[in-house]
């Protein structure tokens, strides 16, 4: 599809965004003014018991000649300056959260989607949406036509007090025409130091497959025991080909009937590059995904005749076998990948051993 972009950077009349956003609180999409209220009020206060009495005093030193009229108001010249600043950096970052919202739902409205603000504890298969706690949607981005896509910007917390940590993902979704086995591409370009990857958490080491090509310097593939033909049916050259040319800068991973793409920075944005990237990488990867749609577990292939399980002999009509075609779906072994212990976790037992050998063994 072509894709329009003119909403993300057009000039924006502020009296509409201001009508975008009371439509919005009045659906209930968008918390009441009561929150910019309260700002407002603290920053107001501040001034009023923290700023006047500190000016009056500082006037009153400067005007009785105590320490020099000009220098005497240094301070409260400075105070006044970040007192300013303040203000003006939270309405600034009102106003611009107010015309974000609007430039992005007039995008989507552009381009046959619709802009959602985002909600709470989203109901998807994929890998970080079942870590941490207050798990949030931003900004979502959905269409249906020709196939579902969704993408938004999601966060999630880890930790408390002083190790609290807010984790900050990007993602697209793909709607697949079938469920297919648990696969995980992680991106060799995106990892850390050392080649650590980034992805929040770690498959086993047996489950890696390895590929044809120049593919694994580009992808860490991972799928499930006994799934390995299954996924070089899946991963033909020509597929690996737009993979690796659209989608190597992201993580992928293939559940359920989803297919994700992860970016540890926002996705939906109003950046037109990031859109039209996006965009082409979508379109190269659904070229593909139609002969995904004919593959089939055949674990879960069951016999006409009554017999137990495919492959049983003697289950036949006139002596020719009779199989009725597998279902779609994944047998429970393919559902989900086996989850392996983190490299630095090993790095730290080691370091603990070493110090308890150096203090107890060599200490005395």
């Amino acid at each position: 599809m072509t894709l329009d972009t003119t909403a993300l950077t057009q000039p924006i009349d502020r009296a509409k965004v201001r009508a975008f956003s009371k439509a919005l609180r009045e659906k209930g999409m968008l918390q009441s003014r009561a929150f910019t209220i309260i700002v407002f009020a603290f920053v107001g206060l501040a001034a009023l018991f923290i700023v006047v009495p500190t000016f009056v005093s500082f006037m009153a030193i400067a005007f009785t000649g105590s320490s020099g009229s000009v220098f005497g108001l240094l301070p409260f010249a400075i105070m006044l300056v970040i007192a300013g600043l303040i203000a003006w950096a939270v309405i600034r970052g009102v106003g611009g959260a107010a015309a974000r919202r609007y430039r992005l739902s007039l995008f989507a409205s552009a381009n046959g989607m619709t802009w959602h603000p985002g909600y709470s504890n989203p109901r998807l298969p994929g890998m970080i949406f079942d870590l941490g706690r207050n798990q949030e949607l931003h900004d979502v981005m959905r269409r249906t036509k020709p196939r579902t896509l969704e993408v938004a910007n999601y966060t999630y917390e880890t930790g408390s007090g002083k190790n609290k940590q807010t984790h900050r993902w990007g993602y697209v979704a793909l709607r697949l025409d079938t469920p297919l086995p648990h696969i995980v591409l992680d991106a060799v370009g995106n990892n850390g130091l050392f080649g650590g990857s980034n992805l929040p958490i770690t498959f086993g080491r047996d489950q890696r497959l390895s590929l044809e090509g120049d593919f694994d310097q580009h992808f860490a593939l991972y799928c499930p025991e006994g799934y390995e033909r299954d996924a070089l049916y899946l991963f033909t050259p020509d597929v690996m080909a737009r993979f690796v040319d659209n989608a190597a800068a992201l993580d992928v991973e293939i559940v359920d009937d989803w297919l994700f793409l992860y970016a540890k920075r926002d996705l939906a944005t109003l950046d037109p590059a990031t859109w039209e990237w996006l965009f082409a990488t979508v379109a190269a990867i659904d070229d593909k995904l139609a002969q995904w749609a004919r593959w089939r577990d055949d674990r879960l292939t069951r016999a006409t005749t009554g017999a137990a399980a495919s492959g049983i002999p003697g289950a036949t009509v006139q002596g020719a076998p009779l199989l009725t075609p597998p279902p779609a779906g994944v047998a429970r072994e393919g559902r989900r990948l086996k989850r392996g212990i983190p490299v630095w976790s090993f790095v730290v037992i080691a370091g603990f051993a070493a110090w308890w050998i150096l203090t107890t063994v060599f200490g005395r």
